[in-house]
């Protein structure tokens, strides 16, 4: 393997590290890694002789003047390798906190040149009792909202130990992100552009219960979060309105039409909500360039979503005798999580 690492680069962004950095180096050299990239995110002035003592051992390093975020420093490193070492076949993000394993990196590193199409990703096992719980708790729902919500089923969401294919780093420098929730970006750009994810299983390392860690669970969590929440708001919005105007359609078209106006208030609602979710969706949610299939596909959707709410709400009005926008709130709820996943896997795929 020793001879096949040298095409294969290191990115180590560090915030305020400490002599476990230079461990990590001397492991890294020891093994055959030749391109190893360090970027100073902006540390203390006390943390200086930590960088000095890098560049010493062949390491390149980079500097923030002051602190942008993990974000930041993964694309000026990405952007460094695009201008200085074109000629590798990609990298591996490695932690500065000495939580990431020689064996591991090695294990990304031969799993990025046995797959450079792929996103390599090292995945920890958070069943391991010695978990901090904010580390387990924080993982385990980002896991799931993304299995949900973006249709990407993957083990470890938050690893900073990542294969990258160097073919990649344009795309990635394009991204939107500049703290922890770049890394969320990532995989959900990679997943957009057909890009599938290769898991490695690494070794659970957590020193001191995590103390290192720059991650704010209450800050770097909402940034990761609203990616998700985006869809939530605005279709909620817009389901909002879809029921206040079938109420008063509905209410004012009863009497003209008794057998019809379920379905007619239910017609006029939806038009004019759908056009506002569009939109919203298009430009906020999904960020699909506006495309002809993509509004033909969407309406399409509405146009069979309206008339089975419509149908549904109209029979089970006349079988359960309740109030129709009752019955047309439960209907919707179950359209709206249905409409979603056709919205995310087929209107706006990509």
């Amino acid at each position: 393997m020793e001879h096949r690492v040298e095409k294969i680069g290191i990115i180590i962004p560090a915030l305020n590290p400490d002599s476990k950095l230079l461990n990590l180096i001397s492991e890294l050299k020891a093994n055959g890694f030749r391109d190893i990239i360090i970027i100073n995110d902006g540390s203390r002035a006390d943390t200086e002789p930590i960088f000095h003592e890098a560049q010493k051992e062949g390491v390149t390093v980079l500097r923030h003047a002051v602190n942008q975020g993990k974000g930041r420093a993964l694309k000026t490193a990405f952007n460094y390798f695009l201008q200085n070492h074109a000629d590798c076949a990609g990298v591996v993000t490695v932690d500065a906190d000495g939580q990431h394993r020689i064996k591991d990196i090695l294990s990304c590193a031969g799993a990025l040149l046995e797959n450079p199409d792929r996103l390599i990703i090292g995945c920890r096992d958070f069943s391991d009792k010695n978990v901090p719980f904010r580390s387990r708790f924080g993982n385990i729902c980002t896991r799931k909202m993304m299995r949900i919500l973006c249709g990407i089923t993957l083990s470890d969401t938050q690893t900073g130990l990542r294969g990258i294919s160097i073919d990649d780093m344009p795309l990635l420098l394009s991204i939107p992100g500049e703290r922890f929730e770049y890394e969320t970006q990532m995989l959900l750009t990679a997943k957009d552009r057909g890009i599938e994810f290769v898991e490695v299983p690494i070794e659970t390392v957590y020193i001191k219960n995590n103390e290192s860690s720059h991650f704010n669970p209450l800050t770097d969590s909402f940034k990761i979060y609203k990616l998700f929440l985006k869809y939530c708001i605005s279709s909620l919005s817009c389901f909002a309105i879809d029921i206040l105007l079938f109420s008063i359609f509905a209410a004012a078209i009863k009497t003209l039409a008794p057998r019809h106006y379920i379905l007619v208030s239910t017609i006029i609602a939806r038009v004019i909500s759908s056009i506002a979710n569009y939109y919203i969706n298009k430009n906020k949610v999904f960020a699909n360039n506006l495309s002809n299939r993509a509004i033909i596909k969407y309406f399409l959707l509405v146009a069979i979503q309206m008339l089975v709410s419509g149908a549904l709400v109209t029979w089970l009005h006349g079988i359960m005798r309740i109030n129709e926008s009752v019955v047309k709130i439960i209907v919707d709820v179950v359209l709206f999580c249905l409409s979603f996943f056709v919205q995310r896997e087929w209107v706006f795929s990509k």
